[in-house]
């Protein structure tokens, strides 16, 4: 017999991944994140369970041998239902709506003029994105004890509070969005129904919480501009009142998780990788310029290669005395538009290289293969930090350089990031569209006073780990209580 559970979280991706071997045997892999950081700060007797999707076929077979409840011994002994959802749908669901809609809208990725096209082929899809929703939703029905406090993640299920709520409404309900989220008049490009069923589906929700205000205001902005909902300050305290239902509005920002960083970072395999980094940097005293990404359209590699390209440009100075390490982890290959931008981000970097390149100079170091303790490597090395992208919820690779940084660490930063709203005091903040302001905050931050740097680079720290993963998940928590 299952035990009902009191807390329950949910996300598409879960606290760990099998890989099917060639022998049928299954190998689990646990992940991090600080999903798995805070869940596992309520402790064992939490009567907690976590709902995600199996993502592969070592998932699929992992779920078929252990009936969805997958072993503690795999899991870090958190207990973990997994649903294996027919591959058909979940790919429509997670590619065809979530990662081709949902995230191109709340980051304004689209070519308006060409795209969205919204026709029977997106109307399958979100179909699709329904059932996997309502999936979502039975199970956390099924597992959920009376008046339980469950915790949904993300714009892949954005639909489950508003089922859920149908389905059990004794429960307490939080939906938290990692993403950025689309003011009205960029939201409005969603078909009419679809966008107000988002909307409704979070809004089934007792509270909602997001990265930062400017996420928030913009959510309630929609809520009232799309569906017509009263939105009131009470207490310091958006809420939402639709159809009868009151929904709460929070901010959570994110942070480093500082204890695991530092101690990370300091491994020797870390410094394994700094050995081989400074081999590959070259020269005497060459400054360093690093960036961590995976390659996602948002994240603005491109334009961060053109604003190194431009620095070059305008100050040869620089020619030989610094080089700029770009780490573009690919991400989401299966959608040719990733794989294109991939393969622009590796085109522009060889052609840097080519016009600037010496015999003992690579301006940009380039390395595309994920690798975390490269990552910490050159989080310790940097002089400067960039982080432009065009649109981000939070971006935490702002906030974990200046928490492992050797030697103090300038942070350019686009005022587009969640983190902005945290770090722009003591980051030089840019506009990503703009290559010329780019460029110079580059200049800028290269010259930077060693000690200014330093002083910097403690304040940055201090406001990055402000909120780390267990706090984090546990205001969040406490809230959905209160």
């Amino acid at each position: 017999m299952v035990t009902a559970s009191q807390i329950l979280v949910a996300s598409n991706r879960g606290p760990v991944s099998y890989t099917l071997g060639e022998d049928n045997s299954l190998t689990a892999k646990r992940g991090g994140g600080g999903l798995v950081s805070g869940l596992s700060a309520i402790g064992p007797d939490a009567d907690a369970v976590w709902i995600c999707a199996a993502l592969g076929k070592g998932d699929r077979e992992a779920v078929r041998r252990n009936d969805g409840r997958l072993p503690v011994a795999d899991t870090g002994d958190q207990r973990v239902r997994m649903l294996d959802i027919p591959a058909e749908v979940f790919a429509d669901a997670y590619n065809g709506i979530a990662n081709s809609v949902l995230w191109f809208v709340h980051h304004l990725l689209y070519q308006i003029p060409l795209e969205p096209v919204f026709d029977s082929a997106f109307e399958a899809r979100y179909a699709a994105y329904e059932a996997y929703n309502a999936a979502f939703a039975d199970a956390l029905a099924e597992e959920a004890a009376p008046g339980a406090v469950v915790l949904v993640q993300d714009y892949h299920l954005a639909l489950v509070p508003g089922l859920l709520r149908s389905r059990r409404p004794d429960l307490r309900i939080g939906h938290f969005s990692h993403t950025p989220w689309a003011p009205p008049d960029y939201y409005r490009v969603l078909p009419d129904g679809v966008g107000a069923a988002v909307l409704r589906g979070i809004l089934g929700a007792d509270r909602a919480a997001f990265l930062t205000w400017r996420w928030a205001e913009a959510f309630t902005a929609c809520c009232a501009d799309v569906l017509g909902a009263s939105v009131l300050s009470t207490d310091g305290e958006l809420v939402v009142s639709y159809e009868g239902h009151t929904t709460r509005i929070g901010v959570h920002g994110l942070g480093a998780d500082a204890d695991f960083l530092r101690e990370r970072s300091q491994r020797a395999d870390v410094a394994e990788r700094m050995a081989t980094l400074r081999q590959q940097i070259g020269g005497q005293g060459r400054k360093t310029i690093v960036r961590v990404d995976r390659t996602e359209l948002s994240k603005n590699i491109v334009r961060g290669l053109y604003a190194f390209r431009r620095l070059l440009d305008d100050h040869p100075e620089w020619h030989e005395r610094v080089v700029h390490i770009a780490f573009a982890y690919p991400s989401r290959q299966d959608l040719a538009v990733y794989r294109e931008y991939t393969a622009e981000v590796s085109l522009v970097a060889e052609k840097i290289n080519s016009t600037y390149g010496t015999a003992d100079w690579t301006p940009v170091l380039l390395h595309v293969k994920d690798d975390f303790a490269r990552s910490l490597a050159a989080y310790r090395l940097a002089d400067v930090a960039l982080v432009n992208p065009i649109r981000d919820g939070m971006n935490l690779v702002a906030k974990e350089v200046p928490v492992v940084s050797d030697r103090g660490c300038a942070l350019v930063l686009s005022r587009e990031a969640g983190a902005y709203a945290e770090l722009g005091e003591d980051a030089l903040v840019v506009n990503p569209y703009d290559i010329a302001d780019t460029a110079r905050a580059l200049h800028t931050a290269l010259l930077m006073d060693p000690d200014e740097r330093a002083e910097r680079t403690k304040r940055l720290a201090a406001a990055a780990t402000a909120l780390p993963p267990r706090k984090w998940f546990l205001d969040q928590l406490a809230a959905l209580r209160g």
